[in-house]
């Protein structure tokens, strides 16, 4: 179970050398014009059409799969399994559609797929007879599924990353940085000996992603609205500074540098740091492993801090011939029933009153805490370019936590292969 909800997070998509080379290629030499919506047929096509999912979280949807089918015997979903790696997933999908195939009308993309498939116009927009009603949906999903203003995917699940603490080791919920600091610094006896903060900085995605949420956190970001590199400005520097002077001063765990998300869940269900930065999982390992936990948001500069955004968009194949079937079912996963099924499968919903359920919180006492995670949240970059710009983000932010580079520079050089990326 843990494995496959760290995996779908998408914290642990580490992309390769030869994807992004893909992406980089592809983008510069596809014959689309990315900046213009394209023009969309057959969008009152009904009839059967196909469903591609990765296999490690296709499982929640089979239930939805059948409801669907037993009440649309013309339109029947047909379930297609993916690879259960990331990037094999992907392969497959660009290999159908640069093809100009339509075997799959609905795709699972992760999110940080969905501004790439877009830009190529192997997506369907969502609009005129294809719009669908967003307004119950978190807003940080619907922005993460929008790219160029246009809706091109409908969320399915999300998630957000939570600030877990053993009471054991640390009494009282922080409610700023600088605070848990002096949360840590204040144990005594055998409570000092342990670990303060384990996160993911190994040189891998779970490195951009906490970049990004110190950036965010301190007021800066990856990426400006027109999508120029913002890590030089004052607030995304200050966050990687900190994250830098975190790690000196032990706040940060020096294991961090070598922890994926499971060796983070690993150090705190079995008691060996007071807090770690984790998605929504580790919550019952923690329970289940007789730790005393309480989650809360992420925290940053001055408050409440910033998390990165996990979870599917789910996108329409523009070459699908069953649009209006293919709009309908990812409506109708969206749905209260639905939803409420991802939620009670640790799979967190986008639909923004599920995180309200009293019967829900009861049996899940992590969701207060989770909504206002994700209310704060912010997509990873919406860039067909995303690959390159996590290489770069990873390069040089490990740079500076490890090898003494300065911030300045790291941002510096960080912006420079951004810009290069996007190029």
């Amino acid at each position: 179970m843990s494995s496959r909800l760290t995996r779908k997070t998408g914290a642990v998509l580490a992309a390769s050398v030869v994807a992004g080379s893909l992406i980089l290629s592809g983008c510069s030499s596809s014959s689309s014009d990315s900046t213009q919506t394209p023009t969309v047929n057959n969008t009152d096509g009904r009839g059967p059409i196909t469903f591609a999912m990765g296999k490690n979280d296709i499982d929640l949807v089979k239930p939805i799969v059948e409801s669907w089918n037993s009440q649309h015997a013309d339109e029947k979903v047909t379930l297609h399994e993916l690879a259960g790696e990331a990037d094999d997933q992907r392969d497959t999908l660009v290999q159908s559609l640069q093809a100009g195939n339509s075997e799959y009308d609905v795709m699972a993309l992760d999110v940080v797929w969905t501004a790439d498939f877009a830009a190529h116009q192997w997506l369907a927009p969502l609009t005129g007879d294809l719009q669908v009603d967003t307004s119950g949906l978190l807003p940080a999903t619907v922005k993460s599924a929008t790219y160029n203003g246009t809706l091109y995917a409908l969320p399915q699940n999300t998630n957000g990353q939570l600030l877990f603490r053993n009471k054991d080791l640390v009494e009282h919920q922080p409610e700023n940085w600088t605070q848990l600091k002096q949360d840590c610094d204040s144990r005594q006896g055998e409570k000092k000996s342990k670990d303060c903060l384990t996160l993911q900085l190994k040189q891998y995605e779970g490195l951009t992603v906490n970049t990004a949420d110190f950036m965010e956190g301190w007021g800066g970001s990856i990426l400006n609205e027109d999508g120029s590199p913002n890590v030089e400005s004052q607030g995304s520097k200050d966050g990687l500074q900190a994250m830098v002077d975190g790690l000196k001063d032990n706040t940060i765990a020096k294991g961090s540098l070598s922890a994926t998300e499971e060796e983070t869940n690993q150090a705190f269900v079995g008691g060996d740091t007071a807090f770690a930065v984790n998605w929504p999982y580790m919550y019952t390992n923690a329970v289940k492993a007789g730790i005393p936990v309480e989650v809360q948001p992420l925290v940053g500069k001055d408050g409440v801090g910033v998390s990165t955004l996990g979870g599917y968009n789910n996108g329409i194949n523009i070459n699908s011939e069953h649009k209006a079937t293919a709009r309908d079912f990812i409506k109708f996963i969206i749905n209260e029933d639905n939803q409420r099924s991802f939620a009670d499968n640790s799979f967190p919903p986008v639909l923004s009153s599920i995180y309200d359920d009293a019967e829900l919180v009861k049996k899940y006492p992590y969701l207060p805490a989770l909504k206002l995670s994700l209310e704060n949240a912010v997509p990873r970059p919406v860039s067909p370019f995303y690959t390159a710009i996590s290489k770069a983000i990873q390069d040089n932010a490990y740079a500076a936590l490890t090898a003494g580079r300065s911030v300045d520079d790291a941002t510096k050089d960080m912006s420079a292969a951004i810009t290069n990326a996007a190029g």
